[in-house]
Parts: structure tokens; C-alpha cells; sequence
């Protein structure tokens, strides 16, 4: 053969602009990993958050009220004044 210009027949299945192709094809690509980590970051911290909330909420309903001296005696004081009346109730009625 001689050594003259060749004739470059182009691939059935190559595309002219392979390189531009396969470059944009990878930035879309990097593009959809991007957003499905966004999306996957955003998703844990909501769900990390709701947790929380939930925790603090359990937390605050089963926790038992503390009982100060005051309320005791008040209660003592308002058992007392009952049991007071009934005995008076009970001698008015006998």
C-alpha cells in the first residue's frame, strides 16, 4: 500500500464527538451522585431531628413531677380538714 493520506472509516457505533460525549456524561453523572447524596444527607438529618424531638417529648411526658414540701402539706392540711368535717358530720347526724 502506499503512504499517501488514509482514509479513516468511522465506526458503525462511534459517535464524532465520543470525548465531549463521555466528559458530559460524566459531569451528569457527578451531577446525580451530588443531588442523591444532598437528598440522602437532607433525609438523615430530618429523620436525626424527628428523633430527637421525639426523645425530648417521651422524655417529658414520663418524667414524674416532682413533689416540693409545700404541696405534701397542703395535702396533709386538706386530708385533716376532711377528716374534720366528717367526724362533725357524724356527731351532727348522731
Amino acid at each position: 500500500m502506499a503512504d499517501g493520506p488514509r482514509l479513516e472509516t468511522p465506526h458503525p457505533y462511534a459517535n464524532s464527538n465520543a470525548a465531549q460525549s463521555s466528559a458530559s456524561n460524566g459531569a451528569q453523572a457527578a451531577a446525580r451522585r451530588d443531588g442523591s447524596l444532598k437528598r440522602t444527607l437532607w433525609f438523615i438529618g430530618i429523620a436525626a431531628v424527628t428523633a430527637g424531638i421525639a426523645y425530648a417529648v417521651v422524655r417529658i411526658a414520663t418524667a414524674k413531677p416532682q413533689q416540693d414540701p409545700t404541696t405534701e402539706r397542703i395535702q396533709s392540711l386538706i386530708d385533716e380538714a376532711n377528716q374534720l368535717l366528717k367526724q362533725l358530720d357524724d356527731k351532727q347526724s348522731a
